[in-house]
């Protein structure tokens, strides 16, 4: 009963918000990103927020954190595309922000 009750209060709290940490090694990260020079070749858009509020239940809302247990998602940002499971582009406004096309981390990120 309590690892039920742990699992669900786990997933609860990763349903509510976008916190992105930002991992020093790759095999501590949820997924792998890799940053696109042009909007056109991103799997998805990313606005980055100021205030973690912002970012509840939106996948290109992003609020970075400063540590792991804060965090909804760990990331790493690796060197070449093709290591990459997640293709980002960072936007200027929110409105630019979104997913580009279907992606199988859509509705996953937060």
């Amino acid at each position: 009963m309590k690892k039920t009750l742990m699992i669900l209060a786990a997933a609860a709290a990763a349903a509510v918000a976008g916190n992105v940490y930002v991992c020093e090694y790759e095999y501590q990260a949820d997924l792998s990103i890799y940053v696109v020079e042009y909007e056109y070749q991103a799997d998805i858009s990313v606005y980055v927020v100021d205030y973690e509020y912002q970012g509840d239940g939106e996948d290109a809302l992003w609020y970075f954190v400063d540590y792991e247990y804060q965090s909804d998602i760990d990331i790493y940002y690796v060197d070449y595309e093709y290591q990459a499971d997640l293709c980002v582009f960072f936007v200027e406004y929110e409105y630019q922000a979104g997913w580009e096309d279907s992606s199988k981390w859509q509705n996953r990120l937060h």
